[in-house]
């Protein structure tokens, strides 16, 4: 098997088109293809269209700077072992 990846774009008709060399000899072979949108191309959502309420972030953003988040001391668990570099 020989994994092949490529680039290329979808037409305005929703075709996307391949060539591609493989080097192999002539023969029957089984092709996959899996596409996956390129992520800077994709169109970027707001956060409204995203599911959030309008302004959320604006509004919580920065609401616990009078009131910081304390995490209390942890019991140690007995059932962690050290790693192979913790044990020498």
């Amino acid at each position: 098997m020989k994994s092949i990846q490529v680039k290329s774009r979808i037409n305005a008709n929703g075709i996307l088109e391949l060539c591609v060399p493989t080097g192999l000899p002539e023969s029957d072979v089984e092709v996959v293809i899996v596409v996956q949108p390129i992520p800077s191309a994709v169109e970027k959502k707001s956060p409204e269209e995203r599911g959030w309420p309008p302004v959320f972030f604006e509004r919580t953003a920065g609401s616990l700077a009078d009131d910081p988040i304390q995490r209390w001391p942890q019991d140690p668990r007995d059932d962690v072992r050290p790693t192979p570099s913790q044990e020498s």
